[in-house]
């Protein structure tokens, strides 16, 4: 199975709790056998997939397809297009060049739900909302972009996989995915058919 999950702010991406303040994945009520695709850091929120599947999973956290993956930064201030441009050009950052990518301001600026607890605010310095599409994820990979080229990242959402977007998905809620679905998460590449090997055997799930 393939699942889809709105992670919340503060969540863990792994069920075993590591002694800190975050919750971890257990509260959220999952199927048994399944793990997370990848992670988010528990500052990030947004699009997490979990799966039992490993072939899919492998398929899709293998550096070598360049899986898409879109993200929302609300940053500091207001990028200019040298900004943007010298985001999708790939930029240093920890002794490594990231791979060309996508970066522009979203117009019009998204109506997100207010975040618990909330961003930091600044009177005096405006923030925007930005999108970045990348096909590589290190570790802080956006946060840590958005400051080399001078806009601090004040929120992390990850909007889109593939072709699959959140939609009207809610924090904290989790669904499996059918066919379509499975098919617009793998829509990178020829390997696609991986993707949708599985018929889908669970309908809506969600958070207690």
């Amino acid at each position: 199975m393939l699942l889809a999950f709105h992670k919340p702010y503060g969540v863990l991406s792994q069920f075993t709790p590591d002694g800190s303040r975050w919750r971890a994945l257990r509260e959220f009520g999952f199927p048994r056998g399944v793990y997370p695709v990848g992670r988010l850091d528990a500052e990030s929120e947004g699009l997490l997939l979990l799966s039992d599947e490993g072939p899919l999973v492998d398929r899709l956290l293998h550096p070598r397809h360049g899986h898409r993956r879109v993200y929302w930064a609300q940053v500091e201030r207001i990028p200019a297009q040298e900004a943007l441009a010298a985001l999708a050009g790939g930029i240093e950052i920890g002794g490594f060049r990231t791979r060309p990518a996508r970066a522009w301001l979203l117009d019009p600026q998204p109506d997100v739900p207010p975040r618990e607890p909330p961003i930091r605010f600044r009177r005096n310095v405006a923030d925007r909302w930005i999108a970045l599409e990348l096909t590589e994820g290190k570790n802080h990979q956006v946060r840590r972009m958005t400051a080399a080229v001078g806009h601090p990242t004040l929120r992390l959402i990850r909007q889109q996989i593939g072709d699959f977007s959140l939609g009207h998905l809610a924090a904290g809620q989790w669904s499996e995915l059918g066919l379509e679905a499975r098919r617009a998460v793998c829509a990178d590449g020829d390997w696609a058919k991986a993707g949708v090997a599985r018929r889908p055997s669970r309908a809506q799930g969600g958070a207690p």
